[in-house]
């Protein structure tokens, strides 16, 4: 299934990390986002969201290739090509991310033992190596984990638990919520981040 996002109002490209930090983009009219199948996911990997212009393929190609990120209205989507977590590569396509206090965080399938530890399902066979990881990986297409983008080096970072707690460690309320929950899934990672963002 195909969901296509009708997007008007206020759409940035931003060519790299740094445009994206300093809120320096190309503002444009012609992007729609498509939110990509679980079947699509299985067959050729990469993130959830394809980015494209229906009127100018030139810029479709633009946005696929070369974009750093894309605000359409209030959303803000990352281009995972060029975002890597430890040895691992995102792939094509873009994330949903949001700017937290001055950071980027965006949502994509868990990579290596570390991100899918806390949401493998404990049947899944556990093999070692890059192609035990790329098997975890396969069996968890639909989970998603939170990663922040390290300013300095382009390159992602889980966050864990441990970053969680003190990511919110000077709002008690919502360090106790979180304890009680303490899950690394992007479904509560996003819950607190929000929170923050107010």
């Amino acid at each position: 299934m195909i969901m296509l996002l009708p997007c008007a109002a206020q759409q940035v490209i931003f060519s790299t990390l740094n445009d994206l930090l300093a809120q320096k983009g190309d503002t444009v009219t012609t992007l729609a986002v498509e939110k990509r199948s679980i079947n699509n996911l299985y067959m050729s990997n990469g993130a959830d969201y394809r980015i494209t212009s229906e009127e100018n393929s030139g810029l479709s190609k633009f946005i696929k290739d070369r974009a750093y990120a894309v605000r359409m209205n209030a959303d803000l989507y990352v281009n995972c090509k060029f975002i890597h977590y430890n040895q691992y590569h995102f792939g094509n396509w873009y994330a949903r991310a949001h700017r937290v206090n001055g950071r980027i965080y965006f949502f994509a399938q868990p990579y290596g033992q570390r991100a899918s530890s806390n949401l493998k399902n404990e049947s899944t066979t556990r093999l070692a190596g890059s192609v035990g990881d790329a098997i975890a990986a396969s069996g968890l297409v639909r989970e998603r984990v939170c990663y922040v983008i390290n300013e300095e080096t382009g390159r992602a970072e889980l966050v864990t638990t441990e970053f969680m707690c003190d990511l919110l460690a000077d709002t008690p309320e919502l360090l106790a919520s979180y304890k009680a929950e303490e899950s690394e899934s992007a479904d509560v990672v996003e819950k607190y981040l929000m929170q923050l963002q107010k």
